[in-house]
């Protein structure tokens, strides 16, 4: 039953997410496939797993223990963290933080994760900047 009442509750987020999207403007000046692509393919996805969820939902779900909600929460207060350090900090350096956290989290012993999440910022980075040619958000060292 919590199977279906959360199918329905995601289904139901990904028809507004649908419904947003259509109401961003498009500049006349833009890529092939426009602003537009990457949140209708997201919802896309959204709804198909919803849809799954709805008609084979699991017999008996296993629900987390309060210690795994704690830290699910603490991961959406890491991403939110970052979300607003991105534009003071700069890309690399809020970047490292929040990935050293994510793959201290998945399991790597600290010393794993300094070193994962400043490779991760820093490949992404290069990509992004050199590669790809996209600007990404500079902090107070101008990276």
């Amino acid at each position: 039953m919590s199977d279906r009442i959360f199918g329905g509750i995601v289904l139901t987020m990904s028809f507004l997410m649908m419904w947003a999207t259509t109401l961003i403007e498009e500049s006349f000046i833009q890529d092939p496939l426009g602003p537009k692509a990457f949140p209708l393919v997201i919802a896309g996805v959204m709804a198909l797993s919803a849809v799954v969820m709805l008609f084979k939902p699991d017999t008996e779900p296993e629900w987390p223990g309060l210690y795994k909600l704690v830290e699910l929460l603490a991961t959406v207060g890491v991403f939110i963290a970052y979300a607003q350090l991105l534009p003071i900090a700069g890309f690399v350096v809020a970047t490292i933080f929040a990935t050293a956290f994510l793959c201290w989290r998945l399991g790597g012993t600290p010393r794993q994760a300094i070193v994962g999440g400043g490779s991760i910022a820093v490949g992404i980075y290069l990509l992004f900047h050199f590669v790809l040619g996209l600007n990404l958000a500079k902090g107070p060292w101008g990276f």
